[in-house]
C-alpha cells in the first residue's frame, strides 16, 4: 500500500510538472523572444535567452504602431464594460437569488440561452444597429455590447454566490428597518466580495480579449483596441515577430495580474458558483 501511494504520488508530481511545463513554455517562448533582435529572432537554431537583450520590439509596438493608444481604448472599454456588468449583474443576481418573485426559473434559462448564442451570429444586426445609432468609430459601440453578453454569466455567478450568504443576515437588515436596496449594499455586498471578483475577473478578461466585434464596429486607429492592433502589425509582405510578441507580453501582463492577486477570491467564487444554486 505504501509503494502504490509513492507511485501515485509520483504519477501525480509528473503529470502535473508536465501539465504546468506545457502551459508555461509557450509563454515563456513569448516573453524572450519579445526581447530578442530581428536576427535573434529569425535565427535558425532556437535560443531559449535571447542574446544580446534588447528593447527593440517594445520600441517599435510603441512608437511605431501607436500600442500606447490602444491600451488606453482597452482598458476604458473593458474598465466601463466590467462596471456596468457588476452593477447591472448584482442586482439582477440579487433578485433572482433572494427576492421573492415570479419566473425566476424561466427567467435563468433565457440567460443561459444568451449566453451561449455565438456572438458571430449578431455581428451584421449589431453593425447595422451602430451604424444607424452614429456609434461606429466610437467607445460605446463596444462597451455596451461587451456588457450585453457577458451579463448573463456574471448574473449566474453572482446568483449562485448570493444564495449561499444565510437569510439571517438579510433578516437582521429587515429587523433594524433596512429596505432590501439598503441590505444589499451595507450587508450583502461584503460577503459576496469574491463572486464579485470572480465576475469582475472573467468579464474584464473577455473585453480585453474580444476580437470580432472590435474589429467590426471600430475602424478608426482612434478606437481599436489591443487585439486589432496587434492583429494589423506589419503588412502583408512582413511580419514583425519581435513586435508582436512584445505587444502580446504587454496585453497578457493585466490578466496575469489580475488573477494573481485575486486567485482566492476567484476560486472561492467559482467554487461556490459550482455547489450552490
Amino acid at each position: 500500500m505504501r509503494k502504490r501511494t509513492v507511485w501515485h504520488r509520483l504519477g501525480l508530481a509528473l503529470s502535473c510538472a508536465l501539465i504546468t511545463l506545457f502551459v508555461l513554455l509557450p509563454i515563456y517562448w513569448m516573453v524572450i523572444t519579445s526581447f530578442k533582435t530581428d536576427a535573434g529572432v529569425s535565427a535558425p537554431s532556437p535560443q531559449w535567452f535571447p542574446n544580446p537583450l534588447s528593447v527593440e520590439s517594445y520600441t517599435n509596438a510603441f512608437v511605431n504602431n501607436s500600442f500606447g493608444r490602444y491600451i488606453l481604448n482597452s482598458v476604458v472599454v473593458a474598465v466601463a464594460a466590467t462596471v456596468v456588468v457588476l452593477a447591472l449583474g448584482t442586482l439582477a443576481g440579487y433578485a433572482l437569488g433572494r427576492l421573492p418573485m415570479r419566473g425566476k426559473f424561466t427567467t435563468l434559462m433565457l440567460l443561459l440561452m444568451i449566453s451561449v448564442f455565438p456572438a458571430i451570429a449578431l455581428i451584421a444586426p449589431l453593425y447595422l444597429l451602430m451604424r444607424q445609432l452614429d456609434w461606429l468609430n466610437s467607445y460605446q459601440a463596444l462597451i455596451l455590447p461587451y456588457a450585453a453578453f457577458n451579463l448573463p454569466f456574471a448574473i449566474w455567478i453572482l446568483r449562485n454566490y448570493f444564495l449561499g450568504i444565510p437569510r439571517e443576515m438579510e433578516e437582521m437588515g429587515r429587523i433594524d428597518g433596512a429596505s432590501p436596496l439598503r441590505t444589499l449594499w451595507s450587508i450583502i455586498l461584503p460577503m459576496a466580495l469574491p463572486g464579485l471578483f470572480t465576475a469582475g475577473v472573467f468579464t474584464f478578461t473577455a473585453c480585453w480579449t474580444e476580437f470580432l466585434m472590435a474589429l467590426s464596429f471600430n475602424s478608426s486607429n482612434d478606437f481599436r483596441t489591443i487585439p486589432v492592433g496587434i492583429a494589423l502589425f506589419g503588412s502583408p509582405h512582413i511580419t514583425p515577430y519581435g513586435t508582436l510578441f512584445a505587444a502580446s507580453t504587454v496585453a497578457v501582463l493585466p490578466i496575469a495580474i489580475l488573477v494573481l492577486v485575486f486567485r482566492k477570491s476567484v476560486v472561492s467564487g467559482l467554487t461556490s458558483g459550482a455547489v450552490k444554486g
